[in-house]
């Protein structure tokens, strides 16, 4: 079926249902960002493929709302599917819960599926429908719609060793116990799936480029519970459970659990889902916060730290090698787009420990640079030669730590106007590495750093400056980033985000540079304590698109510096040619 037909199909079933708008989230029982193959219910329907956004659809309208990181890739993919695209967060652009209030009747009623909706949403849902009298129903429509979802994935559940975690199960869960204390939480449940993973050291690859498993558990003051496919955990990820302590039951058992637990304070993220909150109701009270274990595991222990060290030296070798490849090899043979993320895959699995990326490699060849989240198709990609500009974004999954890079360069000779705004952007990295700040600073008072050379000219970018990054785990981590929106949480030792201003301009080329960051302690003052950053990607820039009368003294010297830092770790790993070439492109300037 179209996404024109799927819509048709859909508004068949709220007709049957006396639904007047469905909202289809972009969401698993986990809430996850990256979803099972079964969970892309938003993706099946509308066509859309970025990682955030979501549908509403009503009897003869239809909206997707998404972040400024998909204005240009929303209105290619939805086109035809006869869903108009909403710009949130844009000037004009309505809350979708106002906007389905002006498109409905006063007494109608709106369904979601519980289990991908957030609590959070669900209340802001109750507080402003209930006030227009309007119904909300837990209504999992696009089952009878969407039939043929594949089977669910059999792939083992693995152990992160300790000497890669640096924390024992034991140790966590003690941890986590607690951080229960002070609520006097009886019973704490944890739903998203990298918690759950981390809190276990245990790996899977249940989601594409994600190392996490379907699971949820239940902590108390005396057990803990993972719920999961038992028949996926391999013998010694079952011996780490026994031995730490841990219970083990069928994945579809866990609805169930719940409605065994009374009269208990229950820890319970409102980001769960409210299928979770349904089955709790009934004799217990809630303590809604965050996940004690989703701060713990943003704060990266020094076996962790050292685990990323490691993983950047090997990632830039491979970084290098495909560089080298690209420059001298574009122009000469036939490469698409999606076969120079293929290449990429390549060399980085030459390294040791390589899983896999940690994301769906991003290459944007001219204008297709301008999008921000673009992902080239197996058939159809553009075909890449040495005439313009380029933007590589990518990652890999190794066992000791998760790397994401982004480097923009020109195959080819590029114009005055786009090596400036280049500059600009690496002069935006570079300031946010040098940066020191205050204890207790948080990502928003330092995101205008990275923004500020484009902003004295005008100039922005549509995302975020930074995100979390996990060790070994999932390549967007919170609770911590750098951007403009307003986050409390705080930068705290150890934490690692990326580095990643950009500048696009739509049908022209798109720029960004990323590297990854982890925040340290630098120095304790009569002000108190300062921090500043670590930089823990080791690969150099194209200096022949640098207008170096743009960059301070100080600048000038930390890019030099940093490229003698890459010469230091990587040169070793090289050798012939590419060691040729890459000694020639970390020269100072």
């Amino acid at each position: 079926m179209t996404s024109k037909e799927k819509v048709a199909a859909l508004r068949e079933e709220m007709q049957k249902n006396n639904v007047d708008a469905f909202i289809v989230y972009s969401a698993d029982p986990h809430m996850s960002e990256y979803l099972p193959q079964g969970w892309q219910e938003r993706a099946w329907l509308s066509g859309f493929l970025g990682s955030a956004g979501f549908v509403v659809i009503t009897k003869d309208k239809a909206g997707l709302w998404t972040d400024g990181r998909y204005f240009t890739q929303a209105p290619i993919e939805l086109a035809g599917s006869g869903i108009d695209l909403f710009k949130d967060g844009m000037e004009g652009t309505p809350h979708y819960i106002d906007w389905i209030i002006s498109e409905i009747p006063q007494n109608g009623k709106v369904a979601v599926n519980a289990l991908a909706t957030s609590h959070a949403n669900w209340q802001l849902l109750e507080e402003k429908l209930g006030a227009k009298n309007i119904q909300l129903s837990d209504s999992p429509l696009l089952k009878e719609v969407w039939k043929e979802r594949g089977t669910p994935s059999k792939n083992p559940i693995f152990v992160h060793p300790e000497k890669w975690a640096g924390k024992s199960v034991v140790n966590k869960i003690a941890d986590i116990r607690q951080k229960m204390e002070d609520p006097e939480a009886g019973v704490h449940i944890i739903s998203s799936l990298d918690d759950v993973a981390w809190t276990l050291n245990l790996r899977g690859s249940d989601v594409e480029a994600n190392p996490v498993f379907l699971g949820y558990i239940i902590i108390t003051k005396n057990d803990a519970i993972l719920f999961t496919d038992l028949e996926k955990m391999e013998v010694e990820a079952r011996k780490q459970l026994d031995d730490s302590f841990v219970k083990m039951m069928p994945y579809e058992e866990f609805y169930n659990h719940l409605q065994t637990i009374r009269n208990e304070k229950v820890l319970v993220s409102p980001n769960s889902n409210q299928s979770i909150f349904e089955a709790l109701k009934e004799g217990n009270q809630f303590i809604k916060a965050a996940v004690p274990g989703n701060l713990m595991k943003a704060q990266k222990n020094k076996t962790e730290l050292e685990g990323f060290r490691t993983v950047m030296v090997r990632d830039g070798v491979a970084m290098v090698k495909f560089l080298y490849w690209l420059t001298h090899s574009a122009g000469k043979e036939a490469m698409t787009e999606y076969s120079i993320g293929q290449k990429l895959k390549g060399f980085r699995a030459e390294g040791e420990n390589f899983v896999g990326e940690s994301f769906g490699s991003i290459v944007g060849f001219k204008e297709n640079g301008a999008i921000m989240h673009y992902s080239a198709k197996s058939e159809g990609s553009k075909e890449v030669t040495n005439e313009a500009t380029i933007l590589v974004d990518s990652g890999g999954q190794y066992l000791e730590g998760t790397t994401d890079i982004t480097r923009t360069f020109a195959l080819g000779t590029p114009s005055e106007e786009f090596k400036r705004n280049s500059t600009l952007v690496l002069q935006g990295l570079i300031r946010l590495s040098m940066v020191k700040f205050p204890k207790g600073t948080r990502g928003v008072q330092l995101d205008a750093i990275a923004r500020l050379p484009l902003w004295m000219e005008g100039k922005d970018y549509n995302h975020g400056t930074g995100h979390g990054v996990g060790s070994f785990m999932n390549v967007h981590e919170g609770p911590q980033n750098i951007r403009k929106d307003m986050n409390p949480q705080e930068l705290l030792v150890g934490m690692v985000v990326s580095n990643e201003p950009g500048y696009y301009l739509e049908g022209e080329y798109g720029i960004r540079h990323e590297n990854l960051i982890a925040v340290k302690e630098s120095e304790t003052t009569i002000h108190g304590t300062f921090y500043e950053f670590e930089t823990l990607t080791f690969c150099p820039f194209f200096t022949d698109t640098v207008v170096k009368e743009i960059l301070s003294e100080e600048e000038i010297n930390w890019l030099n510096a940093y490229h003698k830092k890459c010469e230091e770790k990587l040169a070793p790993h090289l050798e012939g040619e590419v060691k040729e070439w890459f000694l020639k492109l970390v020269n100072p300037i």
